[in-house]
C-alpha cells in the first residue's frame, strides 16, 4: 500500500479557495497592476482537492484564477506554505505574489497552456 501526492508547479484556485479579490480583471484592464502593488502580501487558500506539493522558493508557481472551471493565468507566486490535511484529502496554504502578466500576456498564457475549453477569454 502506499500514498499518492500529486506534485504541482501551478497554484489554480477558485475564489472560494482563495483567489485574490484584489486580482480585478476590470481593474487590471483599465490599469496593469504589477507585483509591486502586492509587495510583502501573503494570501491564503484552502481546500485544494487532493494532497498536493508546491514547488518552494526560490521556484515560482503559475497563479491561475479558475472561473466557472476556465483557467485565467495571472503570473507567477512562490508558495511560503503549504499543509496537507489527510482527513479531507485537501490542501491549503499561503503565497506571495512575484509576477504579474499585462493583459495581452494573460490571453496568450490562458490560450496556449490551457487544454483546449477550458480556456478563458475575455
Amino acid at each position: 500500500m502506499g500514498s499518492y501526492i500529486e506534485l504541482n508547479d501551478t497554484l489554480q484556485i477558485t475564489t472560494e479557495q482563495g483567489f485574490p479579490k484584489e486580482l480585478d480583471l476590470k481593474k487590471h484592464l483599465k490599469k496593469p497592476f504589477t507585483a509591486d502593488d502586492f509587495n510583502g502580501k501573503v494570501f491564503s487558500f484552502k481546500d485544494k482537492p487532493k494532497l498536493r506539493l508546491y514547488h518552494t522558493p526560490p521556484t515560482r508557481v503559475f497563479l491561475v484564477h479558475n472561473i466557472d472551471g476556465k483557467w485565467l493565468y495571472w503570473g507567477h507566486c512562490l508558495i511560503v506554505e503549504q499543509t496537507l490535511h489527510p482527513d479531507t484529502n485537501t490542501t491549503s496554504g499561503k503565497f506571495k505574489i512575484i509576477k504579474i502578466y499585462d493583459p495581452e500576456h494573460m490571453k496568450a498564457m490562458s490560450k496556449n497552456e490551457v487544454k483546449p475549453g477550458d480556456e478563458y477569454m475575455f
